[in-house]
């Protein structure tokens, strides 16, 4: 018990410390410099355990990314702003490969307007644009985004159990221009945290602020404290549901797709493998918001599927319905 107390005072002290700096406009140029790994192993301990208590999550299958070098981590986005899965993921990573490896995660630019969110950026957290990408896979990080961006993590609750990436294929440019491979991150349970009712795609665009904030939705949710709360404002308490994060096999791109991947084959091959190990984890869970009643599984049957020959099946379902498209637009 003291050693827990000791841990959660170290790690109020260093973001409070963090957090104060944040606010006088103590910030470094270079985004990817922010990365502390001295933070993370004050923090880390203290905020894993509240993560743990608080949402239960299980992450599982972290052996299928490399433990040195560049790699592409695509998930699917959920929990709106509050985004329970990627702090969860995000715990689990760190305690699995220590903080010296680098790890950044992609986040839209309004993140980074918001005073006092510092503890984000000393995690590896950074703006999302090609440069930055590009910047730190070249560096040999491990490079978390999320091509279904604010399209995803608002969309219905209902939808919970579906990919829906809005058919942006920019993570397979991103892989291919760095030539890194692409290791599928699949997390259920975050859009449980409110019960999100509509993305407000329509009320974004007739109030320009796809061109003013780049944001493409308005969004209502419905959680505690206040009730009803838009694109998360006033503020809300994310409900405590359990989440579930499962980690699936790489994929070289030119090994598998050849010399010349065709980016919408490789699109569908990657949404194709994270949709069926999301329906794995939605046919685990039991209630919603409580999640799986008894204990997880240790291991993913489509995990296993996939590493005896079904990712081939779905790369060459892909490739096949590829060419099947490209041959009818011919016709």
């Amino acid at each position: 018990m003291r050693e827990i107390i000791s841990q959660a005072l170290g790690a109020t002290r260093a973001t409070a410390s963090v957090m104060a700096r944040d606010l006088l406009g103590s910030r470094a140029e270079d985004p990817l410099a922010e990365r502390d790994p001295r933070f993370i192993r004050q923090t880390l301990p203290a905020y894993s355990r509240a993560a743990q208590l608080y949402f239960r999550p299980k992450v599982r299958g972290l052996e299928q990314i490399p433990a040195k070098g560049p790699v592409l981590l695509v998930g699917n986005h959920s929990g709106g702003t509050l985004i329970a899965d990627t702090f969860a993921f995000a715990y689990g990573f760190y305690n699995y490969f220590g903080p010296d490896r680098l790890f950044h995660q992609l986040a839209h630019d309004l993140v980074f307007r918001v005073p006092g969110l510092a503890m984000l950026r000393r995690y590896g957290t950074i703006p999302a644009n090609h440069e930055n990408a590009m910047t730190a896979l070249g560096k040999g990080a491990a490079l978390l985004v999320y091509p279904g961006g604010d399209h995803e993590t608002y969309r219905p609750s209902w939808h919970s159990g579906e990919i829906d990436f809005g058919h942006r294929s920019g993570f397979v440019r991103l892989a291919l221009a760095a030539d890194v491979p692409i290791v599928p991150v699949v997390a259920i349970g975050g859009q449980e945290t409110a019960l999100f009712l509509t993305r407000g795609e329509r009320l974004s665009h007739l109030l320009a602020l796809d061109r003013l904030l780049r944001l493409k939705v308005v969004p209502i949710q419905i959680a505690p404290p206040f009730g009803v709360t838009v694109l998360d404002l006033p503020g809300r308490i994310p409900l405590p549901s359990q989440i579930t994060v499962q980690v699936l096999p790489r994929i070289d791109l030119r090994r598998r797709f050849g010399p010349q991947p065709h980016e919408e084959a490789v699109y569908n091959a990657v949404t194709m493998m994270m949709q069926e190990a999301l329906d794995e984890l939605s046919a685990e869970r039991e209630l919603p918001v409580v999640g799986t009643l008894g204990s997880r599984h240790e291991t993913s049957e489509v995990v296993e599927e996939l590493e005896h020959g079904g990712l081939e099946r779905d790369i060459e379902a892909a490739i096949e319905a590829d060419e099947l498209k490209k041959r009818g637009g011919q016709i």
